[in-house]
């Protein structure tokens, strides 16, 4: 089953470390310099896997979701 592969723990830990770890500044910095711009090969490879893996996907969702939101709710960039 693809829902536990290293690459999905390691791309969901990475995303997770990466929202703790900065700052309000550096997410709305990084969110005003991306808008427009491609995504890196290696993302969308991983887009994909997940739009047509929905095992997948909502095991992804399930990792990064919470600590995505609350430090998005922290920041102000949602309600």
């Amino acid at each position: 089953m693809l829902s536990n592969t290293p690459m999905l723990d390691t791309v969901a830990a990475k995303i997770v470390q990466k929202y703790q770890q900065s700052s309000c500044e550096q997410l709305w910095q990084e969110r005003a310099q991306k808008q427009g711009q491609p995504k890196p090969a290696g993302e969308q490879r991983a887009v994909e896997m997940m739009r047509n893996d929905p095992q997948m996907r909502a095991a992804f969702i399930d990792r990064v979701a919470a600590p995505i939101a609350n430090k998005m709710f922290e920041c102000g960039m949602i309600p």
